[in-house]
């Protein structure tokens, strides 16, 4: 779809680094297994995944094998973002490890969204030349793509994917360890039935990406295509961002200066939906339903402000103990499933505050808790 833009909007564009992106492909995730997919591809994975999820929900039981020394585990993580996902899964990874007895040693860098690359390619560097037992990271780029194929190759460091649950298809014959996070495309699914069962059909909408890459994919084109099924809502603008919150903010600007009569923001992420809310309350533009994406601590403040109006919400330190108990079984020798995805619920801005509790003593169970 080929947007008009007024020169006051496209200069902000220009200025801002967002851009219009009016192409999205059918294949939204071409070369990656769909997480469903996989599962029923392969049963023999889909039950070690039921039975990870049947751990990750019950009481830790201690390893059962002597350690001769701690396991070395390094962490690169984007867990510089309003956010709290990251800091909080690898908060609920070390309780839980604890809790099962494994001794361990943990190196941990936080850093931002595609932006602090080289801070990244060092560290990540310096765990495969230290031999990490494990490491943990994300995939997200072609950088990220080209840096783990090397590890898969080259090294004895067992990778743990986070934040992606779609197998990669040409890493048939060595996958890493296990990939887990929170299904991009399920949480994408929940959030585009609320829009469908709540906004009037016909009406037109306008989507926040995450920056160029798979989480955009799975997040933002889904949706769209969604959308595009149901043959109800149009599709007026879509914009990359740079996955903060002032982006977010730009960019909402642009999209109420290009169409004033959008009906609902689709946010692919928390930074950038809180960008959007900001935008919205400066332009006395609260009418215009928003949602978010995660359900962490900010995005819930902002439910409670009426600031957002839905999120989908992640159990969110179901991932967090899912890498522990995974690095258990492989440490009993035990086979550790490819793919795990945690739990979610869809809440918005009419739940009740005794809801909101429950669901943040399941989400956040041992986040929340002093070590």
């Amino acid at each position: 779809m080929t947007n008009k833009l007024t020169v006051k909007a496209l200069m902000l564009s220009l200025f801002c680094g967002a851009y219009i992106t009016p192409v999205y492909s059918a294949q939204i995730l071409d070369g990656y297994w769909h997480y469903k997919e996989f599962l029923s591809v392969y049963p023999e994975q889909r039950e070690l995944t039921e039975s990870l999820q049947q751990t990750v929900s019950g009481q830790p039981v201690p390893i059962s094998v002597q350690q001769d020394k701690p396991v070395t585990i390094s962490v690169v993580y984007p867990g510089q973002q309003i956010s709290d996902y990251w800091v909080r899964n690898i908060k609920a990874f070390e309780m839980r490890l604890e809790k099962l007895g494994i001794k361990y040693q943990l190196n941990q860098v936080f850093t931002r969204p595609n932006v602090d690359m080289r801070q990244q390619s060092l560290s990540l560097m310096e765990a495969v030349k230290n031999n990490s037992g494990y490491l943990i990271f994300t995939l997200d780029t072609t950088r990220h793509r080209k840096f783990i194929e090397h590890v898969l190759s080259s090294s004895s460091t067992k990778l743990i994917l986070q934040n992606i649950t779609t197998p990669v298809q040409g890493w048939e014959s060595r996958q890493p360890m296990m990939y887990v996070g929170f299904d991009h495309e399920i949480g994408t699914h929940q959030i585009a039935q609320y829009y469908q069962n709540n906004i009037d059909s016909h009406s037109k909408y306008s989507v926040l990406y995450f920056s160029e890459g798979y989480i955009s994919k799975a997040r933002g084109n889904t949706f769209i295509q969604l959308m595009d099924q149901s043959k109800k809502f149009d599709l007026a603008s879509s914009f990359y961002t740079k996955t903060t919150e002032q982006s977010g903010y730009e960019a909402t600007m642009n999209i109420i200066a290009n169409d004033p009569d959008i009906k609902f923001i689709y946010a692919c992420s928390t930074d950038v939906a809180l960008g959007a809310a900001k935008a919205l309350k400066e332009l006395d533009r609260e009418d215009i339903v928003l949602n978010g994406w995660g359900g962490g601590s900010a995005e819930l403040d902002a439910l409670a402000k009426g600031e957002l109006d839905v999120t989908v919400m992640r159990m969110n330190d179901d991932t967090g103990i899912a890498m522990a108990e995974a690095i258990k079984w492989d440490l009993e020798n035990k086979s550790v499933p490819v793919v795990y995805s945690g739990t979610f619920e869809v809440v918005t801005k009419e739940d009740s505050a005794q809801k909101l509790e429950q669901l943040k003593q399941r989400a956040f169970r041992y986040s929340d808790k002093q070590q």
